[in-house]
């Protein structure tokens, strides 16, 4: 049987900042994220499976991306947690504002690290993440491909 690629998308809304950055960054702005994560793996052969004939089905996909990573992101504030920004997080978070505190620089390159090893975790044994492309402006993304992290 064949692998297969298949790819669902998504969007969401988050604001950042990136401290010690030399340019406009630096200050607490957002993006409309466009998120394309693919999997790849065989379909189903077994024709008494209700999902004979898929790799995954799109649903169970949207399952793990919205539940690890759209509903966590969208709308939220994410700083280093490592930067002077804590404070200016927990006067937001003190107001009702949904911070989240990671341990990276919030870039789209190193967002896309933190969202693959969360989708990995929850995938089918049988189904592999193959890649993902975060997009953060119309002309800007980053793309993580596991052929590129093998060790």
């Amino acid at each position: 049987m064949s692998n297969i690629r298949i790819t669902k998308q998504f969007s969401f809304e988050t604001g950042h900042a990136l401290y010690g950055y030399d340019g406009k960054c630096r200050n607490v702005h957002g993006h409309s994220y466009k998120l394309s994560v693919t999997v790849i793996g065989t379909p189903i052969s077994d024709t008494q499976n209700v999902k004979f004939g898929m790799v995954i089905d799109f649903g169970d996909l949207k399952k793990i991306v919205k539940g690890e990573i759209v509903d966590v992101f969208d709308h939220a504030t994410v700083f280093n947690k490592n930067t002077p920004h804590v404070e200016l997080a927990k006067e937001l978070s003190d107001r009702g504002h949904n911070v989240l505190l990671v341990d990276y620089q919030p870039t789209s390159e190193m967002m896309v690290i933190d969202f693959a090893e969360k989708i990995q975790k929850h995938l089918p044994q049988n189904i592999k993440l193959f890649s993902l492309k975060l997009q953060e402006t119309d002309s800007s993304f980053a793309e993580w491909y596991a052929s590129d992290n093998t060790n």
